[in-house]
């Protein structure tokens, strides 16, 4: 087994580096003048299990194609297999046509990355789930919840706290979670004008006096969940958190975040937190090396992943 890190999250790669005991490739990722992307392989992979990690965040498309060329460097180098590992997989948000004449973007990274000669994929929290099927090779989708279960149950008693969803969509995600600590379940009704924008409509469940936990697959612009914190403050919750898998953490978001109702939000470092984010105090980081590490070293000896949905 070898692993490749390419720039999106080199702290991330270093540290399932550690949690494998397993040194990084090494290899040169770098830009031309003109920036285009040059990768090479300093090492014999010849008939190696490879697993390349590489978030495809801001900038999505820069980072794509690194992960695409370092890709196609290992498969012309003779690996045996290899796994992209997209902690963060970016276009996951275009899954479906939402107007006449527009992408399915989500399905074209999906064909781009396996023409570029991926053998597997391991990911974290698709945005949605049918998106596995748009690949036809096999996708391992990891889910942050037990982790955000275990960090809940350190942080908080189970006696007043209350998972909450920012929207129906998230229902499926914040009832595994109110299921795994023992916790009520409550929705936020919202209606989406135009993108970016959200605005609250009611709130289904009895919030009052609650410790109000939001839970998502994604904060871009942090609209919406503060929006909704707003809306729970407003309905009487005794505190108002966050757990979130991606932080993508747009424009405004950190500002945002500072100045809203939401005492406190943890991400995963599925992105590099930028120096802003670090800076925030209300926002914490857990690890997710520990759990990919695991999951690259089942893959690998052709175990069973799905022990870690638990």
């Amino acid at each position: 087994m070898k692993i490749i890190a390419c720039n999106s999250n080199k702290p991330l790669a270093e540290g399932i580096s550690q949690v494998l005991d397993c040194p990084l490739t090494k290899a040169t990722i770098k830009r031309f003048s003109d920036n285009e992307v040059f990768v090479e392989i300093q090492e014999n992979i010849r008939g190696e299990d490879l697993f390349v990690i590489q978030s495809t965040s801001k900038p999505a498309n820069d980072h794509l194609m690194e992960l695409l060329v370092a890709i196609d460097a290992l498969k012309r180098g003779s690996a045996k297999r290899i796994t992209a590992v997209i902690p963060y997989y970016g276009y996951a948000r275009q899954d479906r046509k939402s107007g006449p004449r527009t992408p399915i973007s989500a399905k074209l990274v999906a064909d781009i990355l396996t023409t570029a000669g991926a053998d597997r994929v391991l990911t974290l929290d698709l945005h949605a789930g049918q998106i596995q099927g748009f690949f036809n090779i096999p996708v391992d989708n990891l889910f942050a919840t037990p982790l955000f279960a275990r960090d809940i149950k350190e942080h908080f008693s189970n006696d007043d706290t209350l998972v909450v969803s920012p929207d129906v969509g998230g229902v499926v995600r914040a009832r595994s979670l109110a299921s795994k600590i023992d916790s009520g379940l409550a929705i936020i009704d919202k209606r989406r004008d135009k993108p970016g924008s959200s605005e609250v409509m009611n709130i289904i469940g009895d919030v009052h006096g609650r410790k109000c936990i939001l839970v998502d697959d994604i904060v871009d612009s942090a609209g919406t969940l503060c929006n909704a914190a707003e809306a729970l403050v407003n309905a009487g919750a005794a505190s108002v958190s966050a757990y979130v898998t991606h932080g993508v953490f747009s424009g405004p978001a950190v500002e945002r975040i500072t100045a809203s109702s939401i005492e406190h939000m943890v991400v995963t470092d599925s992105i590099q937190a930028t120096e802003e984010v670090e800076k925030c105090k209300k926002i914490r980081q857990i690890p997710l090396s520990p759990l990919l590490g695991e999951a690259i070293d089942r893959i690998s000896l052709e175990k069973s992943v799905s022990i870690l949905f638990n």
